[in-house]
């Protein structure tokens, strides 16, 4: 038996706990750092937010050393590195307050579900108890836009089976008429068709073109959908201008009224800039929100705790157990500030070299003005990783004199136009939405003459292309844009 020796090398990376708290700092939006710091205090006694009353004189020039979970290395330590103000190790207050650093009360609206406010309304009709039962059910069963999407059938068979109730179609269906009269209407409708009968039913009131309007989607909705205008004109005997009417009245409906149901249920969504950008005489300006950029500090009350220690003559067991906690407090402390610190130096940076690179944009406002730029292009501008720039860039947002932004907005691939040039994808999506907005609402133009449009304009891309960005931009078909 022979004993056998290799040796062999591996490179394995290691991320500090400050380097690690600095990632996940900087995914976190404006609106969720305020709760991170608060989170951070109360976990950490020795963490404060405010002002020093004097200058502070520790400084941040040191590195910390890894903190290690060994019985030695946490009892044997020197008190004086935590108490000499002379020769300070770590900066603890972070001194650049903006102009929006006032606080600020968030308001929050909370109200009733969705089914909450439909069950409310049944409470004014007068429904025996069983009916009750079903008409919570069924509004139980409705979809995000307020329809009915299961067939009555298949909710009996659920009755019986899960709720131990037995009814029949005729008796679910009575009830789903006392639903589709509450408000908005339309709701617990079947479909599509059912929804915009349901409003027009309830708005008509004789008007000649509410009845036309009724006509074209009982008797032609399916022609209406695909918009063969000439086919419905010829059947109902009427003239161009009455369909038009009509039209303009079925476009007014509401297709889904359970959103609107949906929407003030839910709890207000405030959005806060991370930067904002101001131009004057040419010049633009970056300024980075004051909440970006909270002052913290170490708590006095434990630097005089330790003083109080290094003053003793003898330290019992509970003392040391006390310093080693106050230890470690002050290492999470100092990590945590360090880490706010550099987190407001790389959203600045970021941002600064975002702004330079799309200069002519913030100069202007003009999408076509947009450069074509991914993360590696700003990653190299200011020496970072590409994770950190998509860190950065994640749920971010500026305010410009054109409106608020979010960071990925102004991220887009490149196209190469006949004279070389390259162009930002998001300039041939304008250029395409706006060839779109300009064309004969009659002969809609079809992909293929988009493509060969943009042809035209030194833009040689195929009609492939031309659907997905069409698609992207929400824009329908050519023959589901076709107007009277």
């Amino acid at each position: 038996m022979s004993l056998k020796q290799s040796l062999s090398q591996k490179l394995d990376q290691r991320l500090s706990p400050q380097q690690i708290q600095l990632m996940k700092l900087l995914e976190v939006p404006t609106m969720e750092l305020d709760q991170r710091i608060k989170q951070e205090i109360e976990e950490n006694p020795v963490l404060e937010e405010g002002k020093e009353e004097e200058e502070d004189d520790f400084s941040s020039d040191e590195e910390f050393d890894d903190y290690e979970d060994n019985s030695d290395e946490r009892t044997n330590f020197d008190i004086n590195d935590y108490l000499d103000d002379d020769e300070p190790s770590y900066k603890t207050s972070v001194n650049n307050k903006g102009k929006d650093d006032e606080e600020r009360a968030i308001p929050l609206s909370s109200g009733n579900s969705f089914q909450e406010r439909l069950m409310g309304q049944l409470n004014l009709h007068n429904l025996t108890e069983n009916q009750m039962n079903l008409a919570a059910y069924l509004i139980g069963n409705l979809d995000d836009s307020g329809y009915l999407e299961r067939a009555l059938e298949a909710i009996v068979d659920d009755l019986a089976f899960s709720q131990n109730i037995i009814t029949t179609e005729d008796q679910l269906e009575e009830v789903l008429m006392v639903i589709q009269e509450l408000d908005p209407a339309g709701i617990g409708a079947r479909d599509l068709k059912e929804c915009l009968l349901i409003q027009l039913r309830r708005k008509q009131n004789g008007d000649i073109t509410r009845y036309t309007a009724m006509k074209v989607l009982e008797d032609y909705f399916e022609e209406f959908t695909k918009k063969h205008y000439d086919k419905i004109i010829d059947k109902l005997e009427i003239e161009e201008d009455d369909l038009r009417a009509a039209i303009n009245e079925i476009i007014r409906l509401n297709p889904k009224p359970g959103g609107s149901l949906k929407e003030t249920s839910k709890s207000m969504i405030q959005i806060i800039p991370d930067f904002e950008i101001t131009e004057s005489d040419g010049d633009l300006e970056l300024t980075l929100n004051g909440r970006n950029a909270p002052e913290l500090k170490i708590s006095r009350g434990y630097e005089k705790m330790l003083r109080n220690y290094s003053e003793g003559a003898t330290l019992n067991k509970s003392d040391k157990e006390a310093m080693v906690f106050v230890k470690q407090k002050l290492d999470s402390a100092k990590w945590f500030i360090d880490a706010i610190k550099q987190r407001q130096n790389t959203l600045f940076f970021t941002m600064s070299a975002i702004m330079n690179y799309q200069r002519q944009y913030f100069l202007t406002g003009d999408e076509t003005k947009l450069r074509p730029m991914i993360l590696k292009n700003i990653a190299e501008i200011v020496s970072l990783d590409i994770s950190t720039i998509s860190r950065v860039a994640n749920s971010k947002y500026v305010q410009t004199p054109y409106g608020v932004f979010s960071l990925k907005y102004f991220f887009s691939e490149s196209l190469s136009t006949d004279s070389g040039e390259d162009v930002s994808t998001r300039e041939v999506k304008k250029i395409l939405s706006e060839a779109i907005e300009a064309e004969q609402k009659r002969k809609p133009l079809t992909d293929e003459k988009l493509a060969g449009l943009l042809k035209e304009k030194g833009y040689n891309i195929a009609r492939r292309t031309i659907a997905k960005y069409r698609e992207q931009l929400n824009i329908p078909v050519a023959r589901l844009r076709k107007e009277l």
